[in-house]
């Protein structure tokens, strides 16, 4: 959530006027109203006494819903963006001692919170060459959360890293996607320089079986089962996808090929 921080220092630029509108968005009433579970991430959201943690409130299902199945396990976390070192708490409580915890920042002041909830890194994340010794100290990926810079070309910069390097049944989350609209941070509202074409493009290569134009997202090509879209969140599924494949089971069944255009 560091990017609250730089949009109050860019209210001067062209269209300051809509990025600092985010701030009508700001909630210091008490605890709202949830259907959630109790114990889970929201319980130790709301609970927090260290240092701060800032999140959006829709942002605590999404999480509940894609890292609930690794916790008290030995997953390997990477968390692009460390700013005051509450979420690396955050995630240290939620998952447990057995998770492997990262967080790198291109803040040298980051380096203060290594060895507290996890182990920090300083470095840049459209830096190739850091990420994978990161990665290479980590023993693999299983989660990366990408709340870093939210500029455009560094989030297609780690994906290009790191997506490669993530792990089979591995979940690839980017947040604060609301920045891919803004051309302060590289992108545009319908613009290809925004984050946001490269998920249409990726929804376009998960469909290539059925198209002419091939799979053009290289480092996720053949290996998203899924992707899901929320407000400013996209989570990437990771596994091998195999051509699919259809059957008719039944009485009377009768194989035929689908027509180009029609039914199957």
């Amino acid at each position: 959530m560091a990017i609250f921080n730089q949009i109050h220092r860019m209210r001067r630029r062209p269209e300051g006027d809509k990025i600092s509108s985010i701030a009508r968005f700001a909630y210091d009433g008490a605890r709202p109203e949830s259907d959630a579970p109790k114990g889970g991430i929201e319980d130790l959201f709301w609970s927090n006494t260290g240092p701060v943690v800032h999140k959006w409130h829709h942002y605590l299902p999404i999480y509940q819903r894609y890292f609930e199945r690794f916790v008290d396990t030995p997953v390997r976390i990477l968390e692009i963006g460390v700013s005051k070192g509450g979420s690396l708490q955050l995630w240290r409580r939620f998952f447990g001692p057995q998770a492997v915890i990262f967080g790198i920042d291109i803040n040298p002041d980051c380096a203060q919170f290594d060895g507290q909830a996890g182990q920090v890194r300083i470095g840049s994340q459209d830096d190739a060459g850091f990420l994978n010794s990161v990665v290479d100290e980590m023993g693999g990926l299983d989660i990366v959360l990408d709340d870093g810079s939210h500029v455009s070309r560094h989030i297609r910069a780690s994906l290009e890293a790191l997506y490669p390097r993530l792990g089979d049944g591995g979940v690839y989350m980017i947040e604060d996607l609301h920045a891919a609209y803004w051309p302060s941070f590289g992108g545009g509202y319908g613009k290809s320089r925004s984050f946001m074409s490269d998920v249409k493009q990726i929804i376009d290569d998960m469909h290539h079986w059925y198209h002419l134009e091939g799979e053009k997202v290289r480092p996720t090509a053949g290996h998203v089962a899924g992707l899901h879209v929320y407000d400013s969140i996209v989570v990437l599924e990771k596994e091998r996808v195999m051509a699919p494949k259809h059957s008719q089971i039944g009485d009377g069944a009768v194989m035929s090929a689908p027509s180009r255009g029609g039914e199957a």
